[in-house]
């Protein structure tokens, strides 16, 4: 299996009225290519920030990041954008949707930002892909409905959608079933596990001890470092999930979670 994402020495640091705060502290990790992560902690611990600066939304202070076997460390902004663009895919908490744009619109607007076929043809493409994606995901008949028209769960998978829609190497969920209830947020998690299936690497932080029993394995963080990781591996369905649950509670207790 080939390494989708290795870390070395990520540091990130925040200056505020003089004084440092030391987020992330020299965190070491890889993810494997189709690997379906969780990072998991307490509040502060750096989840987020983990993954805006292994996801270049925020530039880590040192440290490497090699996506995919390319260091995007020290690119420029330009070449950045360009690859959050067309080889990443976000799910997050908020979901920010335009909400001057129909659900399909929002979907559509970063296909049509990347499209590497110009004009009618390369529209129709996307299209087709956006088409395909609202259907598997159940909400091709909200399709021409505004963003407040819709569920909470709806609005989510319309966000997973909208990630896929460039066939990204990778997904970034920061908490995607965080303001969810229950029946949404088993929902979300069943697609993120089928576009896993297919081949997508997904890593996501999540509060959720349910939640991280269905990925393949958790990382712990803590005071901005990753002491320890549990390998779940793949989930297949059914009730075995209360078991991962039971087992990953037992290893999050004696972390002291």
């Amino acid at each position: 299996m080939s390494t989708a994402l290795e870390l070395t020495n990520l540091c990130k640091t925040y200056v505020a009225n003089k004084r440092q705060n030391h987020v992330l502290k020299n965190v070491c990790m890889t993810i494997e290519q189709g690997e379906m992560a969780a990072v998991m902690g307490p509040s502060g611990a750096g989840k987020t920030t983990l993954l805006h600066a292994i996801s270049s939304i925020e530039r880590p202070t040192a440290g490497r990041v090699i996506f995919f076997g390319k260091d995007i460390t020290g690119l420029k902004e330009k070449k950045l954008s360009d690859i959050r663009l067309k080889e990443m895919g976000f799910v997050f908490q908020d979901m920010y949707m335009l909400r001057n744009l129909t659900v399909e619109d929002n979907i559509l607007l970063p296909g049509y930002q990347a499209a590497k076929e110009k004009g009618v043809e390369g529209r129709q493409k996307i299209d087709e892909r956006c088409c395909e994606l609202m259907s598997k995901m159940g909400i091709d008949k909200i399709a021409t409905h505004d963003i407040t028209e819709i569920s909470g769960g709806e609005m989510q998978r319309a966000c997973i959608c909208r990630s896929l829609i460039n066939s990204p190497k990778m997904i970034f969920a920061d908490e995607p079933t965080g303001s969810l209830n229950k029946k949404a947020s088993n929902g979300v998690i069943e697609e993120l596990l089928r576009v896993n299936r297919e081949g997508t690497t997904i890593m996501l932080v999540t509060h959720d001890v349910r939640v991280a029993a269905a990925c393949d394995r958790v990382l712990y963080i803590i005071d901005g470092q990753i002491p320890d990781d549990y390998e779940l591996g793949k989930y297949e369905g059914g009730r075995i999930l209360r078991e991962r649950e039971r087992e990953l509670n037992t290893w999050l207790l004696d972390l002291g979670w």
